[in-house]
C-alpha cells in the first residue's frame, strides 16, 4: 500500500525568481508569478503549507496590457462611506504608485486563506532596475 507523499513547514524551501517585467502582459505575468508564490510549480506542492518562492520583479512600470485596456480598466476603492467610492484607470494607477497593479493582480490570483499574507509578504516589487536583493540571487 502506497501513501500520499505530504509536505510539512520544516520541508518547506524558498527559492528566489528574478522576473524583469519590461514589456510583458499584465495578466500573465501575474499568473506566472502567482504560481511561484503558491508553490504550485513544486512536485512537493501540498495546498495547506506555506511552501512557495520569493519573486522580486523590476522593471514594473513597464507592464503593458492588450487592448483598450489602458484606458478603460478601473480600479475602485471604497471608504466604507455611503458615496465613498474612487475609480481611477489603469495609466492613473500605474504611474501615480509603482508597481500596484501587478500586486493588486497577483493579490486576487492568490487563495483566499490564511497563508495569503504571508504570501503576498514573499512578493517585491520595483518600478526600475535596482532592487536590495541582489545578494540573494548570487548563490
Amino acid at each position: 500500500m502506497s501513501t500520499t507523499y505530504m509536505q510539512t513547514t520544516a520541508q518547506a524551501e524558498h527559492k528566489w525568481h528574478l522576473v524583469d517585467a519590461k514589456g510583458k502582459v499584465l495578466g500573465q505575468l501575474a499568473t506566472e508569478i502567482a504560481t511561484w508564490l503558491i508553490g504550485k510549480h513544486k512536485p512537493t506542492y501540498t495546498p495547506h503549507i506555506d511552501a512557495g518562492d520569493f519573486v522580486v520583479v523590476i522593471n514594473a512600470n513597464d507592464i503593458v496590457v492588450t487592448g483598450t485596456k489602458a484606458e478603460k480598466k478601473m480600479y475602485y476603492d471604497h471608504s466604507s462611506f455611503p458615496g465613498g467610492i474612487r475609480g481611477r484607470s489603469f495609466t492613473k494607477v500605474q504611474s501615480a504608485q509603482t508597481g500596484e497593479v501587478l500586486t493588486r493582480a497577483v493579490y486576487n490570483m492568490v487563495q483566499k486563506n490564511r497563508l495569503r499574507a504571508a504570501r503576498m509578504g514573499r512578493l517585491k516589487v520595483y518600478g526600475g532596475a535596482e532592487h536590495p536583493h541582489q545578494s540573494q540571487f548570487s548563490s
